[in-house]
Order: C-alpha cells, then structure tokens, then sequence
C-alpha cells in the first residue's frame, strides 16, 4: 500500500495534467516565459509521470531484496541456537564454550544477565549493576557473528553434527547465502534513493519544478482573466502540494 506521501507525488503529477488540459482551451494562455507554455507542460507532464514509475521500479526491486533476505535469515537463530545445544554437551573447555555462547547472544540480540547488586563502601547502599547489551541486529552484523562462530566451530576436532544442516560445510554455505542477500538490499536502496531524488528535483525543484510552475500558471490565469473570472477560478481549484 502507497504511503500519504507517495499518493501526494503522483496526486501532484496527475493534477498537472488537469491543468494542462483546462488551460489549453483558454483562448487568451500564451504566457511569455516559455516554461508555463502548454507544450512545455505536457513535456513536463509526461517527464514526471516516467520518474514515477522509475522511483516504484526502484522500490518494488527494494522491497523484493528485503523480502529475500528476511527469508535467508529466518532460520539463522535458530540454527546457532542448535549449534550451541550441541556444544555444550561436547565437554568443551569452558573458554571456548562462553566464546560460543557470546558470539550466539550478540546474534540472538540478547542481553549479559546482570550482575547481583554489591555493597557501596562507601555508604553501605547497593550499587547498581547495569546489564550491558550486546544486541548487534542489523543483518550485516548478523552474518558476520555468524560467521564468526563458524571459524570457531572449525577448531573444534568434537564438532562433528550427524545433522546435515549443521555440518560446517553446509552451515559455511548458509553463510554465503546471508552475505550475499546482504548487498542487493544496499544496492537497490541506493538505486532508489536517486531515483527519489531525481522525482523531487523534477517536482519541488525551486523555480523550476511542477510545483512553483503549477504556481505560475495560475498567478498567470489570474492576471489574464481576473481574480473572479470563472476561468482562474477553474485552475484555483486544482490543489497542488510541496511535499519536498
């Protein structure tokens, strides 16, 4: 579903055309700077609908990179979940057990248990022990603790899962899946970020973008006709709004 804003530009673009349509039959329109001409705002109708369309392209490709990455990432917790249940029953040295169990909480996003409250020395009241966070969620982060944890696995001689799954060449592969879901979200983002930027400098752009020429127009209708002729009265109601 199209957010307010988004309604807005294409509400704009489409209501440049009603514009342009009501005052190419004004006998009278011939304004005297060349971009209010009837030609030029056609040109700049057609311009603003194709920006449209590029700027939903470019979103539609965003949306789908995200969706594909949710997807590959949707077992990854559980999966280290797994991994540390079966370390722990591995007899492991407990320095590498914690090293595991930490890399699994940052990709967990979980918190440190905080410490019990001690005595202040110096006014026998507890101090307090603020847990510390180690969530670090963003989905790069994410497969990098990931992948982390499978350098560990790989020297470990006991890990040797009967899991298919959990196998570390296949958990390696699982790894490159999430690295490389990564980069088109980046990617298709920033494709879409200039498209939304080349969409607002043709709309908003100062002087020279629909909305201020919408502008013009009008205050050109208004000068030829009169402030209540029926003819400035038809384009005063054709709403436009800067959203820049």
């Amino acid at each position: 579903m199209s957010s307010t804003s988004e309604v807005g530009h294409a509400k704009n673009v489409a209501n440049l055309q009603k514009l342009t349509e009501q005052v190419s039959v004004y006998t009278l329109y011939n304004p005297p700077v060349a971009r209010l001409s009837v030609a030029n705002l056609q040109t700049l109708y057609t311009t603003a609908v194709a920006k449209l369309s590029e700027v939903e392209e470019k979103r539609n490709a965003n949306k789908n990179a995200i969706a594909l990455r949710q997807s590959a990432f949707e077992n990854l917790k559980p999966t280290a979940t797994r991994i540390i249940n079966l370390l722990d029953i591995l007899g492991l040295p407990e320095g590498t057990l914690n090293q595991a169990k930490t890399l699994n909480r940052t990709i967990q996003g979980t918190k440190n248990k905080p410490k019990p409250p001690t005595e202040n020395p110096e006014n026998g009241q507890p101090s307090s022990n603020n847990p510390i966070s180690t969530s670090r969620q963003s989905y790069t982060q994410q497969a990098e603790n990931f992948g982390i944890l499978l350098q560990l696995l790989a020297t470990i001689p006991s890990y040797i899962p009967n899991e298919e799954d959990l196998k570390l060449n296949n958990l390696n592969t699982y790894h490159e899946s999430l690295v490389a879901t990564t980069q088109p979200v980046d990617q298709t983002e920033a494709e879409l970020n200039v498209k939304l930027i080349e969409r607002n400098q043709i709309l908003y752009t100062e002087g020279s973008g629909l909305y201020d020429i919408a502008q013009n127009v009008k205050k050109y209708v208004k000068g030829l006709y009169g402030a209540t002729s029926a003819e400035y009265l038809n384009v005063a109601d054709i709403k436009f709004t800067n959203r820049k």
